[in-house]
Order: structure tokens, then C-alpha cells, then sequence
């Protein structure tokens, strides 16, 4: 979540009243997140999140996204709902933005999750990918490996743009060379996709979050999960691949090292409920980089390309670099 798009109270009234949301009574940008708006709304019946639709998502996508929400609350998971307008719409628009009001969800995010919470999230995946096989829409993931590639080309010619700054240009560079190498060994060894409509003949694949992050979970203070929010970046492909996600973003600690522990907990957990297939856990340690890479691409371009007047906390790459970094040196460590 961001602000890049601001809005005033007049347009804010103006749009609720589409909705049986009772009146406005105050609002707030929420800083965390990249990807889009997002707005804390207060109204006389209730609290909810405003989304504005920015920089990588495309609208087309979105009736994807807001059903597979809704999938996952019918099927018990803590996923929030989107708020139909008067005529059952749930996207509108805002400040020449797409737009879309979203359940709140009560509890907060873990900066360095226990093992006991790391176990909970791979109970939550576990549950969350037995219940798509009943949800019927597919979207591509558009940052798997042909993704990563255009995007490794944009953050190059964001690089040239600094050339008059040698000095910093120099770790710029570096993260660029880890870039391309792990590109040029993804390229060899990540698994083919299927064409459409086949299945992968090793590895299962499904609808999966792709981006389950502490920040992207909410606990009550016992520690149970009380939402999942931020399905923007949801697609189909290897659920193994949506575990990767998840143990690099929740397994390591507060300075980026890998904690066994928690990993053990986590797979443990997903166990219970789906257990993993031979040819997954082979393909952990690749589906781990390819991972570690996407985050590494994504955080590594909005460094780069950073938006002035926007309200976000832009991340630091570095833990991505550490991250992968770990991965190639210890191959076998998930094993």
C-alpha cells in the first residue's frame, strides 16, 4: 500500500455516496506497501480500505483479483470482501483512477515473525491453495521469468539515466551483475510453463497470493491470523513457488539471515494439510531464487525510479541481495 494519487474530502463524499456506507467521518493515507493508493476510510457504519489502481496493475485484471477474495472468504480463509455500490459494482472511479472499497481488517503485522507465526502462515497457504482448486479464473503470472527480464532491462536504463552520479552508480551496478547472472541460471533451470489450460506434469500449480508477506498478514495479539490482504500480484503457477515467496519474506530474521526454525515450522505446517510432492522439494532451492530474484527486481526498480510527492516507503533492495545471495551459496539448505 501507498499514496500516489491524493484525494480531497469533496471527492471522497461524492463517491460514498454510491455506496450505503452511511457519511464520511475522516480518512487517512497509509504509507506502507508500492503498488497502489490505499486509503483508511471511517464512516458511520464502519471502517474500510480505498484503493486507487496504479502503476503495475492492470485494470483488466481486476475482476480477478476482487473474486479470488471473496473465494477465499466463502472458503472460511480471513480475506477481506469488496464493498458492492448501490448497483452491486465493486469498482468505480476516483481522481481519473479506478477504484475499488475494500473490508477492513483488524489486527496488525509482524516485523520478525516466531516460529510458532511462521507455522500459522504454512497453515494458512496450505488451506488457501486446497481451495482453489474451485475457483475457475486463471491470470499468467506476468513476473515469472520473461517478466523478470524486461523488467531486469528497465532497471538498466534507469541506471544510465545516473550516469553523472559515479559514485553512486557503483552499487548500482553490482546489484545489476547479481541480477543478469541469476537471470542467465534461472533461464536454464526454471521449470517450462505449460501451454494454457495443461497442467505441469511434475510440479501442481493453481491460483496462488505470490506475495504473502508479514506485512501482507494480519494477527490479533494471540497471534492468530486475521486477515490476508494485498492479492494484487495473484496468479497461476507452482504453489511450491508461492511457499518460496513466503519463507523468504517470513524465515529469515531482522538482519536478513536465514532461521531454520522458522522454515522447519512453516513446512511442517503446510505438510499437515497438503503435503509436498517429491519433485517439489527438489525444485525448492530453484523456486527459492527465482523468489528471491522477483522481489530483488521489483524493490530494485521503484529504488531507482522513485516517485516525487509520493507518500510510500520505498524498500531497500540490499535485503533481496542478501537473500539470494544465501540461496546460491547454500543450495541445499531448504532440503
Amino acid at each position: 500500500m501507498a499514496v500516489y494519487t491524493h484525494i480531497n474530502e469533496p471527492d471522497l463524499k461524492d463517491f460514498l455516496q454510491n455506496y450505503n456506507l452511511g457519511s464520511l467521518l475522516n480518512f487517512n493515507g497509509i504509507a506502507e506497501g508500492v503498488e497502489n493508493s490505499n486509503y483508511l476510510v471511517n464512516t458511520t457504519k464502519g471502517r474500510f480500505i480505498l484503493t486507487l489502481y496504479e502503476k503495475r496493475v492492470d485494470i483488466k485484471d481486476l475482476p480477478f483479483f476482487l473474486s479470488l477474495m471473496n473465494h477465499m472468504a466463502d472458503a472460511g480463509l480471513p480475506s477481506p470482501r469488496p464493498i458492492s455500490d448501490k448497483n452491486g459494482e465493486t469498482l468505480r472511479g476516483l481522481c481519473g483512477k479506478t477504484a475499488a472499497l475494500i473490508e477492513f481488517m483488524p489486527g496488525t503485522s509482524r516485523d520478525d515473525p516466531n516460529p510458532e507465526e511462521c507455522a500459522m502462515m504454512g497453515d494458512i497457504m496450505a488451506r488457501a491453495h486446497l481451495s482453489v482448486h474451485s475457483f475457475n479464473l486463471n491470470r499468467d503470472n506476468a513476473l515469472s521469468l520473461e517478466g523478470w527480464k524486461t523488467l531486469s532491462l528497465n532497471c538498466v536504463a534507469s541506471i544510465k539515466t545516473r550516469q553523472d552520479e559515479t559514485q553512486k552508480q557503483k552499487p548500482l551496478i553490482h546489484i545489476q551483475e547479481l541480477i543478469d547472472e541469476e537471470i542467465n541460471f534461472l533461464t536454464r533451470h526454471w521449470p517450462k510453463s505449460p501451454s494454457k489450460g495443461e497442467d505441469h506434469p511434475t510440479l501442481p500449480r493453481g491460483v496462488i497470493h505470490a506475495d504473502l508477506f508479514p506485512d501482507n498478514v494480519l494477527l490479533d495479539k494471540q497471534g492468530h491470523v486475521t486477515g490476508i490482504i494485498d492479492f494484487y500480484f495473484s496468479c497461476t503457477d507452482f504453489f511450491v513457488y508461492d511457499l518460496a515467496v513466503c519463507l523468504n519474506a517470513w524465515c529469515f530474521d531482522a538482519q536478513h539471515g536465514f532461521v531454520k526454525e522458522k522454515w522447519e515450522a512453516m513446512a511442517k505446517a503446510y505438510e499437515r494439510s497438503r503435503p509436498l510432492t517429491d519433485a517439489e522439494r527438489k525444485a525448492l532451492p530453484i523456486m527459492a531464487r527465482g523468489a528471491a530474484l522477483r522481489i530483488l527486481l521489483t524493490r530494485f526498480y521503484d529504488w531507482l525510479n522513485q516517485i516525487e510527492g509520493a507518500v510510500v516507503n520505498v524498500k531497500n533492495p540490499d535485503e533481496y541481495v542478501k537473500k539470494l545471495t544465501f540461496h546460491r551459496d547454500n543450495p541445499t539448505a531448504l532440503l
